[in-house]
């Protein structure tokens, strides 16, 4: 009798311990996701970027509730790169994605794996969406619903006319009056109320800044036949477009992320929701990509250099400036261990889960990052980022070698290469090995066709 007594005193303690820890765990609901990616934003376009002319409160406001990185780096050089390597989670140059898709490439895409983002998420019970630009392949099977999206709407191709052209609901191609950027906001906040007894996850993926550069309020007269290049706006056009237009295209960005942000509050929302803030590549000739050197479509730091801004209250510490480096491929581990997603065994990340080091729990992670341009560009680029290091590659006939200590020198004025050719010898194998190794993946990806 004495030894059931003793069992049961036992079992009800056991049942007192650990009986309001399960609860909590199962009472705990999984966070939301909301990633806003922007198109071309230049690093020093924000305010919390120290821009003087652009008026981004609402994206400041993340800045000053979250954590804003200084160090972060979009995958790519363009657009599609990036894009496949947050979706995939991988060097995108592991699928051979590694320029932007243009009407001609029908037959190049994303490939379906059933490890991107949001299938991923998908299958953890997420409730998933993309609001805006995809350019990861214009046919169904490269298409947002194959990998993993419950719901589209936005166009598939790299630029879009921010008042006319085909846009697509889902794969249907649809025509909504307005400006586009409004449209993207107005349905992003529709799915966070039609969604907000599940958990979610939603990608809002503007066009803004991005070419053409049509400001709200201000449609063109010519509207007949604005597709592809006629898109393209630069400096040499007879009526150039100006920085005014730009910033204007920016801030009514700014005016839907402050709309997002107040969707999530009003459906009280906003303290178990992630929020992540980012852009795809470095800034175009009207942006400020200060204090960097270059632009778009270069391994230079202008070319590559993005704002990151994470906000998610109660895990991550408000108003903190992290150096961590981070790519856009972090941002896919990130989510998917903040959201608890598991992955097949079979599935190999090159992203690295951040969020440790931007709570402190971890010191910074020494990274060593590679990218590369395009062969089929006429000068095509190479670089690798060490702790503190960057190699840069310019030229395939007669390649020229620079060699920067970035934190010393983030504009890239001061080349060292000639006093550390032992640096720039070690730099130059370990990107060597990193180009036969995603290449060699690549090159059986093709062959299997997966």
């Amino acid at each position: 009798m004495r030894h059931r007594f003793l069992s049961l005193v036992t079992l009800l303690a056991s049942i007192t311990i650990i009986g309001p820890a399960l609860v909590a765990q199962r009472a705990e609901p999984k966070p939301n996701v909301v990633l806003i990616m922007m198109d071309d934003l230049g690093y020093g376009d924000l305010g919390s970027y120290g821009a003087p002319d652009a008026k981004t409160p609402n994206i400041d406001r993340l800045a000053r509730e979250g954590v804003r990185l200084t160090d972060a780096y979009a995958n790519g050089v363009v657009c599609t790169p990036t894009r496949a390597a947050l979706i995939s989670g991988r060097y995108q140059q592991r699928v051979g994605l590694e320029h932007a898709l243009t009407p001609a490439d029908t037959a190049l895409g994303l490939p379906v794996t059933g490890t991107s983002l949001p299938a991923l998420l998908k299958a953890n019970g997420y409730a998933t969406a993309l609001i805006g630009k995809w350019h990861l392949g214009s046919r169904r099977e490269f298409g947002p619903l194959a990998h993993g999206f419950d719901e589209f709407f936005g166009f598939l191709e790299g630029a879009h006319d921010y008042y006319v052209g085909r846009l697509y609901e889902d794969m249907t191609p649809v025509s909504p009056h307005g400006y586009l950027t409004d449209e993207i906001t107005r349905r992003s906040v529709n799915f966070i109320q039609r969604r907000r007894a599940t958990p979610f996850f939603l990608e809002v993926a503007y066009n803004a800044v991005h070419w053409p550069f049509q400001p709200p309020n201000r449609p063109p007269t010519d509207t007949v036949g604005r597709t592809g290049a006629r898109l393209l706006q630069l400096p040499v056009d007879s009526v150039p477009a100006t920085r005014a237009d730009y910033v204007q295209m920016l801030e009514r960005a700014d005016e839907g992320v402050g709309k997002i942000l107040a969707a999530l509050e009003q459906q009280g929302l906003a303290r178990n929701t992630l929020v992540i803030f980012t852009n795809d590549n470095g800034g175009e000739w009207l942006s400020r990509n200060a204090p960097f050197f270059h632009r778009k479509g270069t391994v230079w730091e202008g070319g590559i250099r993005v704002p990151l801004i994470v906000r998610w209250p109660g895990e991550l510490p408000a108003g903190k400036t992290s150096g961590q480096v981070a790519l856009t491929m972090d941002v896919t581990a990130s989510i998917l261990a903040a959201t608890g997603t598991r992955a097949p065994q079979s599935y190999r990340p090159d992203g690295i889960d951040i969020f440790p080091v931007l709570r402190g729990a971890a010191p910074i992670i020494e990274r060593q990052v590679f990218w590369r341009t395009p062969a089929s560009r006429p000068n095509q680029q190479w670089a690798m980022r060490s702790g503190r290091w960057k190699l840069l590659i310019d030229g395939t006939r007669s390649p020229q070698f620079f060699l920067y200590d970035l934190p010393a020198d983030p504009g890239e004025r001061n080349d060292l290469a000639a006093q550390r050719p032992d640096l720039v010898r070690s730099l130059w194998r370990q990107l060597e090995a990193w180009e036969k190794d995603v290449d060699t993946e690549a090159r059986k990806s093709s062959k299997t066709g997966s």
